[in-house]
């Protein structure tokens, strides 16, 4: 007989595990249940696969560190060896589920399918969606048709690339897309349906890796406005190893912002504020030595990219490589 399918969750709190007045859809408590009782309740799991439970945070994912990025990532390279372990789950809050979703999207080391979902709903709402998105991350960490597609994020019926998910809305169940790719397939009942994959580097075939990496570099992010504060820039370089600004357009800014960033030291890279498209390289912002130009990441995800570039390397050109690359 064939071997039944083994996944790992390993939870991390969030809304999915979110208690409040019962019915209500908004203020409530997130991580207030464990994984063991957010499974325990949701039917048909246990014709899916082994779950092996892993309660690795409990809180509010606007309280995510780096630090935990680390140790997800850790337990998921070592776990993996495993020949047993078929697949993994992370259960998450929303908030900053996209950006622990493209951290652990380049530094692990798997081509097992690693599966990130949460809810927009607490467990104590009518009609919570929580049960419904854990349900279908189970089934997708365990498809074989998940293998080799990196970190993949699963909502609302919808099957995403880490790389471009991204959170579009503050309340709707639907609160997420895929920017301008849109989604890479569905999730109906035990049927995992791909359509596309992501071509940029990923997992097995990224060389950034958490190999005697206890802490990240500092970067920081600053959005441009009118009349913003030239000296904000300086503020913020001062505490910082490399910048990310989020600029208007094209990833635009002002003339004294350029004249101030021109000036710095460290890596900066140009993103925009606008939801779609990417950015294109520009002479007049460009022509300083320090900057990078961000693609079409989300600033978010920039700030993550050149986090990993600067444990490998200072020299602008080589992250600037990375860019194009990742």
């Amino acid at each position: 007989m064939e071997r039944r399918k083994r996944v790992v969750v390993l939870a991390t709190g969030g809304t999915i595990a979110g208690e409040g007045r019962p019915g209500d859809a908004t203020d409530y408590v997130p991580g207030k249940l464990t994984i063991k009782e957010i499974a325990r309740g949701i039917r048909g799991l246990e014709e899916i696969a082994d779950l092996d439970e892993v309660q690795v945070a409990n809180i509010n994912s606007d309280d995510i560190t780096s630090s935990l990025w680390i140790r997800l990532a850790d337990t998921i390279n070592t776990l993996s060896k495993d020949e047993t372990i078929d697949g993994f789950v992370i259960t998450h809050g929303t908030d900053t589920m996209e950006e622990t979703a493209y951290f652990l999207h380049l530094v692990i080391k798997t081509d097992k399918p690693v599966v990130v979902t949460g809810a927009m709903r607490p467990s104590t709402a009518t009609s919570a969606d929580g049960p419904m998105n854990f349900y279908q991350a189970v089934t997708v960490a365990a498809s074989e048709k998940a293998r080799g597609m990196g970190v993949l994020c699963v909502f609302s019926d919808s099957i995403y690339s880490a790389r471009d998910f991204q959170k579009l809305s503050t309340t709707s169940v639907t609160a997420f897309g895929g920017r301008d790719f849109g989604m890479m397939g569905y999730v109906l009942d035990r049927n995992v349906l791909l359509y596309n994959m992501s071509l940029k580097p990923h997992t097995t075939k990224s060389e950034f890796s958490i190999d005697g990496i206890d802490t990240l570099p500092k970067v920081g992010i600053l959005i441009f406005h009118v009349d913003a504060d030239p000296d904000l820039v300086y503020a913020a370089a001062e505490k910082a190893d490399g910048l990310v600004i989020v600029g208007a357009g094209n990833g635009n800014y002002s003339i004294k912002y350029n004249e101030v960033i021109g000036k710095l030291s460290i890596p900066v890279v140009r993103s925009s504020r606008i939801g779609n498209g990417m950015i294109v390289p520009d002479s007049t912002f460009d022509k300083w030595g320090n900057i990078i130009v961000g693609d079409n990441l989300a600033p978010t995800k920039a700030r993550i990219l050149l986090q990993l570039a600067l444990t490998r390397t200072r020299d602008i050109e080589k992250i600037k490589e990375y860019f194009n690359k990742y």
